[in-house]
């Protein structure tokens, strides 16, 4: 792989303080690219005399919590390398533990445990409320005497960090990834449909995205030039149940079949709901699903041809397979967490790494900072002159956002005896100084 090059510079800007430890945590649903943010930051910190050693609070904030925090320095190099190559969260674990402001039990227990273990820098990887509680605990460990340095790092495949100006961040390690798989997925969904559009004329592709419709807007890049009988539903379009049913039949009868790809958020009333902790709607875990939804009323009210319409409803693979991760999505979380940990060591509490795009027509990003407070009471949303009238289609400024985003080539696996070759860190865990705890929201 290509080793990131810093130069003297950089590490002369940063400030010199006795060394302390640092406790990285990861939060919210996973993603491809997570664990490269965390390779960033660990390699990073290799590097920076501020920093003594870098732990890793198992399953997020409740790691810190219970004092379960992985020593991540004495990892093996290998080990930490294949952190670019291994999926999803289960290197240190993530969670769905939100501190709320009245759970100051919970707060306390945070700088109790980073004082026992001497933590002067915390980062954690996560969305809007992820970047809420950094910033939360740095401020609170100031009012205490405690000198913490609260960091943030970008991480969601829903890409709703930040603002619709794209201002705050151009858009988060995560979502170039996931926006490839959409593009594989329609490609080849697109072949099942054609094959067997005699008798399955319609296949309806449900996408993840609860309030905003980047992912998938996604699939619009299988098919730039519109050439396939591709519909995009949001769940910004405006569109009823009816108008998609009149736009799939206009579409039969033009060109015999039609691949639907929905937001799992789009409103197709109610279908249950279930909640995690941070209030967000888990349509995975529901009872039924929009895409059945939207293939029972399609039943329903008939088709324009015969056959029936058909369902594809695709998990959190959307989130953890590797195989289809964009390298130019690897790369910048890598960088993402490389800032990370350089804000760290320069003592630029209550900031989050960032990544801005440069102007002009060829792609380009670079690296900066900016405030928690913006970032956790921001909430990014699709730009409406992005969606097509009739609110089935993304428009040609979407493709020219999204494309740069997911890469040119396929990610090389490193593989033995033909399964893929992950990280698997030794449990060498830091010793409880604490007397076990338990955290607020856990307790009957």
């Amino acid at each position: 792989m290509t080793p990131h090059v810093r130069s003297a510079s950089v590490f002369e800007e940063i400030r010199m303080t006795p060394p302390r430890n640092l406790v990285v945590a990861q939060s919210g649903g996973p993603t491809p690219v997570i664990n490269n943010t965390l390779r960033g930051l660990i390699e990073t910190a290799r590097e920076l005399p501020e920093i003594e050693t870098v732990y890793g609070a198992r399953h997020g904030i409740e790691g810190v919590l219970k004092e379960e925090l992985l020593n991540l320095s004495e990892q093996s190099r290998e080990e930490i390398s294949l952190l670019r190559y291994t999926p999803s969260a289960g290197s240190i674990g993530t969670c769905r533990y939100k501190l709320k402001p009245h759970q100051n039990e919970d707060f306390d227990r945070v700088l109790e445990v980073f004082r026992a273990h001497n933590v002067g820098y915390f980062v954690y990887i996560g969305g809007n409320d992820s970047m809420d509680t950094a910033n939360k605990i740095a401020q609170l460990a100031h009012e205490r005497g405690l000198e913490l340095i609260g960091i943030g790092g970008p991480k969601t495949i829903d890409n709703d960090v930040g603002d619709s100006n794209f201002e705050l961040i151009d858009h988060t390690p995560g979502y170039g990834s996931t926006a490839k798989y959409w593009m594989h997925a329609v490609q080849n969904a697109n072949e099942e449909n054609a094959g067997s559009c005699p008798a399955d004329p319609v296949l309806v592709l449900q996408a993840m995205g609860r309030k905003i419709g980047f992912i998938p807007a996604a699939a619009r890049l299988a098919d730039p030039q519109r050439e396939l009988p591709l519909q995009i539903y949001l769940a910004e379009s405006p569109c009823t149940l009816q108008q998609l049913a009149d736009n799939v039949n206009d579409q039969l009868k033009s060109s015999g079949r039609c691949l639907v790809v929905i937001s799992e958020g789009f409103s197709v009333g109610d279908i249950g709901e279930n909640k995690d902790s941070f209030g967000h709607t888990q349509f995975s875990a529901s009872a039924t699903t929009v895409a059945q939804t939207v293939v029972n009323y399609l039943n329903q009210v008939g088709l324009a041809t015969k056959g029936s319409a058909r369902g594809n409803v695709p998990g959190t693979d959307q989130r953890h397979s590797m195989a289809y991760a964009s390298t130019v999505d690897l790369d910048e979380a890598y960088r993402a967490g490389e800032m990370a940990a350089l804000l760290a060591a320069r003592g630029d509490s209550g900031n989050m790494a960032t990544i801005l795009r440069n102007p002009g027509p060829v792609y380009s990003v670079r690296y900066d900072k900016v405030p928690l407070s913006e970032v956790a009471n921001s909430e990014r949303t699709f730009p409406q002159h992005w969606i097509t009238e009739k609110g089935n289609d993304v428009s040609d400024d979407f493709i020219r956002y999204a494309k740069p985003l997911i890469g040119e080539g396929m990610l090389s696996l490193p593989m033995i005896d033909g399964r893929q070759r992950m990280t698997h860190f030794e449990p060498l865990y830091a010793d409880q100084k604490l007397a076990s705890y338990v955290p607020e929201a856990d307790r009957s």
